[in-house]
């Protein structure tokens, strides 16, 4: 496992620290509901970075907000509210208590990244028996469902099959994942298509709503106890892989809306950074900082019409 060294959670008045990950830091509120906040921070290899990209924090929640907005005829989500303190306005949403389904949920519409990697090992994808001959950013026939385990922090994700989902959630519980995930990406990749973004895939987190924790108020309603609600973080740079449609080339390595930039100079000589060393990369030059910013940026400006 690597070292995240991630920073200490800012206090919040009103809200109590539960737990960081790699970029959310989530807290629980006097009513029961939690707070969600992005920061900052950046990632690359399992190891969260000393340097942050400013604005990251707000780009991946507007974003968030947006696409749950989008989607909102498909699937519940999980927030209930984006008033929140002062400290952390912008990049922090108020959401209800969830019962996490332990299963990454990936969709693909292309091949790259480690399904490209199992199908030139196995001629598969989770399973899924693919085609001869695709190369690296080749359109799928048709999307699949690829799932995930999720990791102890710190871990990598591993790819598993659908009967592993079966095994791990029941039947019914896989193929209604299994459903939701292949409609989220079918309605996402169509808007994104419109606006000349390729969505290459994304990994989405579905759960339960749980039952309110005892001596707390219920919150806001978010869904029906027991539904199957998308939550966490969705379509973003971070959880997504995003093309620009007019620079599609199959057979290279396609350039994207993401922090691609970061992990490409971490590799490069110029950092001075070996990946097997065990050791965290250094800290980021400004002018990688600044472009990466620039490219979130870019993204969010594309597919929601807004300016940041």
């Amino acid at each position: 496992m690597a070292d995240l060294n991630i920073p200490e959670a800012p206090v919040i008045p009103g809200a109590t620290h539960l737990h960081s990950g790699k970029v959310r830091d989530l807290y629980v509120l006097g009513s029961g509901d939690l707070l969600m906040v992005a920061s900052d921070r950046i990632s690359i290899f399992d190891y969260v970075l000393d340097t942050t990209i400013p604005d990251k924090g707000e780009i991946l929640t507007r974003m968030s907000l947006w696409w749950f907005d989008q989607l909102a005829d498909v699937v519940a989500n999980h927030v209930i509210s984006s008033e929140v303190p002062d400290v952390v306005r912008g990049r922090a949403v108020v959401c209800r208590r969830l019962e996490m389904y332990p299963v990454e949920c990936v969709a693909r519409g292309y091949l790259t990244g480690s399904g490209l990697l199992d199908y030139r090992a196995t001629g598969e994808v989770c399973g899924v028996a693919l085609p001869p001959g695709l190369e690296d950013g080749s359109r799928l026939d048709a999307a699949i469902f690829t799932p995930a385990t999720k990791a102890a922090l710190g871990d990598h994700d591993e790819n598993v099959s659908y009967d592993a989902v079966v095994a791990e959630v029941g039947t019914p519980v896989a193929e209604r994942l299994r459903e939701l995930t292949l409609e989220v990406y079918a309605r996402a990749e169509a808007v994104a298509r419109e606006r000349g973004i390729i969505l290459a895939d994304t990994k989405l987190e579905f759960g339960a709503v749980a039952v309110p924790v005892a001596g707390t108020e219920a919150g806001s309603e978010a869904g029906t106890e027991g539904e199957m609600v998308l939550g966490d973080e969705v379509l973003t740079p971070d959880s997504s892989r995003f093309w620009p449609a007019d620079q599609w080339h199959p057979g290279s390595i396609q350039p994207s809306y993401d922090k691609q930039i970061v992990r490409n100079w971490a590799l490069s000589p110029e950092s001075g950074w070996d990946k097997a060393s065990g050791q965290a990369p250094p800290p980021l030059p400004a002018e990688v900082v600044e472009r990466t910013r620039a490219r979130y940026v870019e993204a969010y400006e594309l597919l929601t019409g807004e300016r940041f």
